[in-house]
């Protein structure tokens, strides 16, 4: 807006930067040098010719990249006497067509996951897990539990500082949680569990002799 002001020639040209607000010294240079027009996309001759040849090989190979598209169109064009192509040519050429290959990252989708599973009704799913927890004294208390992956409860647990959580507490652990939800042994419905992870029990120390 100020340029077109100012190259009308009825203001002048530093009452026209004060009022809108702009620099007096880029408004006039821009005055004494009009805006080039601005440049397309960089061709080459020949551009159709050789995109028409790399179509030809595209359409026949539609799994090949621009480099062993380029591979393949240099071996036709030195059979044939004409000079080798770039492979830069051929990449610019592909893309304005959009005929390049998705970029392969070598990298896997992340899945996302928040840290939390949900069921729709209780007593779908059932998950365990355990953790431990260091005291003052030096014991180690470790802890497992159950837990419904619906409404969140904890179902049973147990604790020991005695050394780790075995299997058979891990059992009486389950079949405590299956007589809270189903008030018997044997639950009414089928229903899936995620197996718990506790550190493994440590071997149990020798005696030590009495010293003399």
């Amino acid at each position: 807006m100020a340029l077109a002001v100012a190259a009308t020639g009825r203001f002048a040209v530093k009452a026209v930067a004060d009022t809108i607000g702009v620099a007096r010294s880029n408004l006039a240079d821009h005055l004494r040098r009009p805006e080039r027009p601005r440049r397309g996309p960089y061709r080459r001759a020949e551009d159709n010719a050789v995109l028409a040849e790399v179509r030809t090989i595209t359409d026949a190979r539609p799994t090949y990249g621009y480099r062993r598209v380029t591979a393949l169109l240099n071996r036709a064009r030195r059979s044939s006497g004409e000079a080798p192509l770039n492979h830069k040519r051929v990449f610019r050429l592909m893309r304005h067509a959009s005929l390049l290959l998705q970029p392969h990252t070598g990298r896997r989708a992340i899945r996302a996951h928040e840290g939390t599973v949900v069921t729709a009704a209780s007593n779908q799913r059932w998950s365990s897990d355990g953790f431990e927890i260091p005291c003052w004294n030096g014991e180690i208390v470790r802890v497992a539990f159950a837990i419904d992956t619906h409404d969140r409860e904890v179902m049973a647990w147990v604790a020991t500082t005695g050394g780790g959580i075995g299997g058979e507490m891990i059992r009486d652990m389950m079949l405590d949680c299956v007589e809270r939800r189903f008030d018997s042994l044997c639950p009414r419905s089928p229903f899936s569990g995620s197996p718990t992870t506790v550190p493994p029990t440590p071997p149990a120390r020798p005696p030590t002799s009495p010293s003399h």
